[in-house]
């Protein structure tokens, strides 16, 4: 009911007002504004108030300039590539899930157990609903990867021996999401669901990445070896 209706319309065009010239236009054919409010996102030195807008087919968010009158730096994630998954409680930090997308994953936390439970049930209801709409199964197939807080490691998580300070500082791998020394996450590998440029990986995921693409190139050379042949024999028996 609410998809062509003059309310739904002026609620999507006040938000994309609150982010600005900066952010990207949201009014889209079928859209609708689910629901708004404040989650603390895990970043990467701490967490972090962001203000969250849930439509039904993406999820919208951004830092906090003014709350409820202007923000920046807005993200969009189509929901259809996504997943939640529960994070159990830790220390300070209560009432948190995943959410994992091919782009970009990260926890985040609602201020009670309730926010959580309806949070949840509103993203999972959106997704199933697109899901059925244009027929695809629930699965993400290649998620990027929730990173490990930098206050999370003192040392890198794949040497186990280089110690962070102010000249050595701590990178996160593109591919697995760990904390690493420089010289670990020395090499790039193209990938696509995060950017279209080579990005950041650590050692290890570098050559999971090697492996992986000469096992695909060895296969395909194989397959064209095997239709090479079978057009030889093809001429040779029509000959």
């Amino acid at each position: 009911r609410l998809v062509n209706s003059e309310a739904n319309s002026k609620r999507i065009n006040f938000v994309e007002q609150c982010f600005g010239v900066s952010g990207q236009p949201l009014a889209a054919p079928r859209r609708v504004l689910v629901g708004e409010g404040v989650l603390t996102k895990m970043c990467r030195k701490k967490p972090k108030p962001r203000q969250f807008f849930l439509f039904n087919d993406i999820l919208v968010y951004g830092n906090i300039i003014i709350n409820k009158k202007k923000y920046n730096k807005q993200h969009i994630i189509n929901l259809e590539d996504v997943s939640l998954e529960s994070v159990p409680d830790e220390g300070e930090l209560y009432n948190g899930w995943q959410i994992i997308s091919p782009s970009k994953s990260f926890t985040v936390y609602a201020a009670t157990a309730m926010e959580k439970v309806e949070w949840m049930a509103h993203i999972t209801r959106c997704i199933q609903e697109l899901h059925k709409t244009r027929g695809k199964k629930s699965m993400v197939t290649e998620a990027s990867p929730v990173w490990v807080p930098d206050n999370n490691a003192d040392v890198c998580m794949r040497c186990r021996k280089s110690e962070f300070n102010v000249i050595n500082r701590r990178h996160h791998c593109r591919k697995c999401g760990f904390v690493c020394c420089n010289d670990c996450t020395n090499k790039r590998w193209l990938l696509p669901c995060i950017s279209t440029k080579p990005v950041r990986v650590c050692n290890v995921c570098y050559e999971s990445l090697a492996q992986a693409g000469t096992s695909v190139c060895v296969s395909v050379c194989l397959s064209v070896g095997w239709l090479l042949m079978i057009v030889k024999v093809f001429c040779a028996s029509v000959g």
